[in-house]
């Protein structure tokens, strides 16, 4: 068939299944490269589990401090078949859980509206910048002993671990985001009759959500550090205490049972906020915002 005899339907019809074509391959290729990535964290993840396996087995590495997979596992199943000394294993991760999401929506909360209005308010980011800079200088890992002779051993004193540790990283990529919204929106508000408090709520704020929401992906790790360390200290459940009595008993397999179990909860927190954040933000085109800014 010659090209004068192909009608411009027929044309239209190759070039559609052309384009149909590269998609399906684009498609397949991306796929295929899931399955690859999935396929080599799930190889990598058995060859260090077998080969610190073996090195403990044959004394490579000391089993009585660095334990071994086989152990640990039987640390788990033991927790969860038989419970704690202070209840269910589903309760301790519970306590643990409560006080770390309390502090978490806490700081965000504080670190978002503190953020938004130092971001939005030039004279309380004058007179409050030094302090905040201060305060964010401090180990505050070293305040939990405070909250806990102040509030007790009860869930209070660790949402105050929680709450000082989420509330910094979230106040500066709040912060930062109230800064780089793009002028020329704020301008076309004013101009359009906004007043400073819809252009805060219309404007300013959705464009600081990438920012903010990029503070919330590690934010919730620094919560469950904060629940942690606190009934690590002191407490009457939760896993730090899991943590805390394994250690007193040199039982190192629960040690590192309690560290998966944290590491468990917080991928699936993260996996959460990963599928909040893109169901959000679908419409654009480009990925989220990062860094934490500071108060100038």
């Amino acid at each position: 068939m010659s090209p004068e005899s192909i009608t411009p339907v027929a044309a239209t019809a190759v070039t559609t299944k052309r384009v149909q074509g590269r998609a399906q391959a684009r498609e397949r290729a991306a796929r295929n490269r899931r399955l690859l990535v999935l396929g080599t964290r799930v190889l990598l993840l058995v060859v260090l589990l077998a080969a610190w396996e073996i090195a403990s087995r044959t004394k490579a590495i000391d089993p009585f401090n660095f334990s071994m997979p086989s152990k640990i596992w039987d640390q788990i199943v033991q927790w969860t078949l038989h419970g704690t000394a202070q209840g269910s294993l589903g309760e301790q991760i519970w306590t643990t859980l409560y006080e770390a999401l309390l502090g978490w929506v806490a700081g965000v909360t504080a670190g978002v509206v503190l953020g938004i209005a130092l971001g939005r308010v030039r004279f309380l980011a004058d007179v409050l910048g030094p302090y905040i800079k201060v305060l964010n200088a401090l180990p505050r890992i070293v305040l939990a002993p405070i909250f806990l002779i102040w509030f007790g051993l009860g869930p209070a004193s660790k949402v105050a671990s929680a709450v000082v540790l989420v509330f910094f990283p979230v106040f500066f990529n709040a912060f930062q985001g109230a800064r780089e919204v793009d002028r020329n929106l704020i301008a076309n508000a004013r101009i359009l009759g906004a007043s400073n408090r819809r252009v805060t709520l219309q404007v300013v704020i959705p464009s600081a959500t990438t920012w903010i929401f990029t503070s919330l992906h590690i934010s919730f790790g620094f919560a469950l550090i904060g629940a942690i360390v606190g009934e690590y200290i002191g407490a009457t459940k939760g896993i730090g205490l899991l943590v805390a009595q394994s250690q007193g008993t040199f039982n190192s397999a629960g040690v590192y049972a309690a560290m998966v179990i944290l590491a468990v909860v917080a991928l699936l927190a993260e996996g959460l906020l990963t599928f909040a954040e893109r169901r959000l933000f679908r419409w654009k085109p480009g990925g989220s915002h990062g860094a934490g800014g500071s108060v100038e």
